[in-house]
Order: structure tokens, then C-alpha cells, then sequence
């Protein structure tokens, strides 16, 4: 991607997969993103067939499964996919962002082999779990625990809000080993969702995105071999925040996919609806709620875009992008709902009616301002890297 005095100029790779992503979106997702809405299933064969496609591991390189594509790739087609349907973009950020780039990060050769390429080639589906039911924000304060016996540690504990936790092969899981040690005492695990002990609790009645599966996790005396700890013993909480600044880029990508989505109906029924013998677009109240929206909308394209590009050169520099995803995630969440919104009131009666995916958007849109980071998080972030204060 180059700069130019008109903006910024896509590469040929990068006009590609974003092709790509729109036309499967427009053919294989749209069609059915109510009807999964609706039924809160999960849409594995559309998953499936996003995998075949690489867009469940586009940054994992080709060796283990992925497309070996780069961040802004990324970001461009789950943009894509979300304006088609919120709830198999949370499917793919997750896999990307939360579960794959963790691997990548920490994992062993033996784990990538194991665990990342059956993923990044969208034959399995992972899973990340921090939360639960009493830690939501404060993450240092989780109860679960991983005892250490021998070669194996014993998990035991209750995990919430687990994206994909219904149906996830794999799932990247935080668990206490030192709890004297706050923080600095928890550690990271990779979890085979076959073996005993394992076990798939509450499934969470969502408002929006309900077809991404959402559910509590149970441990009960799992035995996870010492082989498949992620990372040092203690260095989980370290191993989450970086993985939460990568998935803070994807869930900005989410809402800027729906912002559009929500945009770009409001300005065609605009365009077509009537009233007192004019388009309703002509009315100046109408007309502002655009503008807000479209400038809204292209500053959250540029902080997303700029992220991408913080996490490239940490790839190479070491340089971490918290700032930039903390900002991007923040300001694209707020737009999402300010549009979906705007989207709701322009349509009136029909954006509150099921009959159009108006109001969809709007219940899609709230979850973008709650997960990986409350927008309150997000700001205490900002703040404190700005500041030096805490």
C-alpha cells in the first residue's frame, strides 16, 4: 500500500483478496447471515469454505496452513466479511487473531504442526479464553487453576464468553499457576477439546452476533501435558495483552464492516424513500446523519489501516502496536454504533423491523464496544501509554 496526494493506493495482492472476500461475502454469506442469525447455529460450512479460501489463517505463513499474506490483507477482508455478517467475522478474527497469532508468537515447531496449521488451513477451530465469570476486565483476578504434577498440569475452573467455545477444536485457555504472584502468576495453555475433563457449559443467549457461538468452558481435573503450555510458566498474562492488541485490529476491521454495511443501506433508501414530495436524503436532517456517518467510517479506515502497519514493523522491530490498535479498536467500535444507529433512525419503522438487516446491525454493532476491551479499557490504554500516569 503506497501514499499518494489522493490517499492511499492498494497493491494488486491486496485488491485480490479483497475481491475475494467480497464476492464470497456477497454470494455465500449474505444469502444466509439472517437465517443463521435467526437460529443461532453455527454456519460451519460457510467456515469451512473460508478456510479452503485462506481467510482463517491469512497472516500464517504458507508452511503451516496460512496464506502467508500480511496484516493489512487481513484487515481488508474481514472488513469484507463483516459487512456481510458480524457473526462470521467474530469466527475469523478469532481464528486469526486471538488463536493462530498467539501460536505464532510462542509456540513451539511442535505446537504450530499440531495445533496452528490444522487451523490457519480452516480444518479445525480455535478458541481463546481468558474471561470468566468473576474476571472480566481485570483478567490478574481469575480463579481458575493449573496445578503442576509431574509432566502434566491439572486444570480446574470456569471459563465464560467463549467465542466459538460450542464447537472450537482447540482453544488457546488462562489459567492461575501462581496466584500469590497476581499477574506475573498466569499461564497460558493449549487445550485438545477431545480429552477428558474438558467440558462445554452454558451456551450464552446473545443479543447480536449469535451465530458465532458463544459458551461457558469447564475444567475438571484436564490433564495438559507440560508440552502444550504456550510460553514460560508466567508469562501468560504477557502472552494475552499481545495477543488482545492483534485481535483489537480485528475487531475495529468487525465494526468498520458493519459501520458500512449500515452506511451504505442508509444512503440508498435515502435516496429512494419519499416524504412531503422529496427524497428523504434532501432533508437536512437526514443529509447530516450521512456526512457524520461517511467521515466517521473513512477515520476509522486510516487508524485501522494504521495499526496494520504497527503490527508489520513489530514483526520486524519489536516495537509493540498497543497504542495504535487501542485507538483504532476504540474509535471503529463507537463509529459501528453510531451508524447502526443513524441506520435505525433513517429507516424508522422498516430499520426496526426484521424484514431488513438493519436492526442486526445495530445489535452486532454494541458487542464491538464491550469485547477484547471495553471502550472504557481502551481509553484508560490510550491514556496511560500518552501519559506515563497510572
Amino acid at each position: 500500500m503506497s501514499a499518494n496526494g489522493q490517499g492511499f493506493t492498494l497493491s494488486d495482492e491486496h485488491k485480490m483478496i479483497q475481491k475475494a472476500a467480497r464476492d464470497f461475502a456477497e454470494k455465500e454469506i449474505k444469502p444466509i447471515a439472517a437465517e443463521f442469525d435467526e437460529s443461532g447455529d453455527f454456519p460451519i460450512e460457510t467456515i469451512k469454505k473460508m478456510g479452503a479460501m485462506g481467510f482463517m489463517g491469512i497472516e500464517v505463513p504458507e508452511e503451516y496452513g496460512g496464506a502467508g499474506m500480511d496484516t493489512l490483507a487481513y484487515v481488508l477482508a474481514l472488513e469484507e466479511i463483516c459487512k456481510a455478517d458480524a457473526s462470521h467475522g467474530t469466527i475469523m478474527s478469532v481464528n486469526n487473531s486471538l488463536f493462530n497469532y498467539g501460536l505464532l508468537m510462542y509456540g513451539t515447531e511442535e505446537q504450530k504442526q499440531t495445533f496452528l496449521v490444522p487451523v490457519a488451513s480452516g480444518e479445525k477451530i480455535g478458541a481463546y479464553s481468558l474471561t470468566e465469570p468473576m474476571s472480566g476486565s481485570d483478567a490478574s483476578t481469575m480463579r481458575s487453576r493449573a496445578v503442576l504434577e509431574g509432566d502434566e498440569y491439572i486444570l480446574n475452573g470456569r471459563k465464560s464468553w467463549v467465542s466459538g467455545g460450542p464447537v472450537a477444536d482447540f482453544v488457546v485457555v488462562f489459567m492461575m499457576t501462581n496466584p500469590e504472584a497476581g499477574h506475573r502468576g498466569v499461564s497460558c495453555f493449549l487445550i485438545d477439546a477431545t480429552l477428558p475433563g474438558f467440558i462445554r457449559a452454558k451456551k450464552e443467549p446473545k443479543m447480536g452476533i449469535r451465530a458465532s457461538a458463544t459458551s461457558e468452558l469447564v475444567f475438571e481435573n484436564y490433564r495438559c501435558p507440560v508440552k502444550n503450555r504456550l510460553g514460560e510458566e508466567g508469562e501468560g498474562f504477557k502472552i494475552g495483552m499481545t495477543v488482545l492488541d492483534a485481535g483489537r485490529i480485528g475487531i475495529a476491521s468487525q465494526a468498520l464492516g458493519i459501520a458500512e454495511a449500515a452506511y451504505e443501506a442508509s444512503v440508498e433508501y435515502a435516496k429512494e424513500r419519499e416524504a412531503f414530495g422529496k427524497k428523504i436524503g434532501q432533508f437536512q436532517g437526514i443529509s447530516f446523519k450521512l456526512a457524520d456517518m461517511k467521515t466517521r467510517i473513512e477515520a476509522s479506515r486510516l487508524l485501522i489501516h494504521q495499526a496494520a502497519f504497527a503490527k508489520e514493523r513489530f514483526k520486524t522491530s519489536g516495537e509493540r502496536f498497543t497504542l495504535e490498535a487501542s485507538m483504532a479498536k476504540l474509535f471503529a467500535s463507537e463509529t459501528a454504533t453510531f451508524c447502526a444507529d443513524a441506520a435505525v433512525q433513517i429507516h424508522a419503522g422498516m430499520g426496526y423491523s426484521k424484514e431488513l438487516p438493519i436492526e442486526r446491525y445495530y445489535r452486532d454493532a454494541k458487542i464491538t464496544e464491550i469485547y477484547e476491551g471495553t471502550s472504557e479499557i481502551q481509553r484508560m490504554v490510550i491514556a496511560r501509554m500518552e501519559t506515563g500516569l497510572r
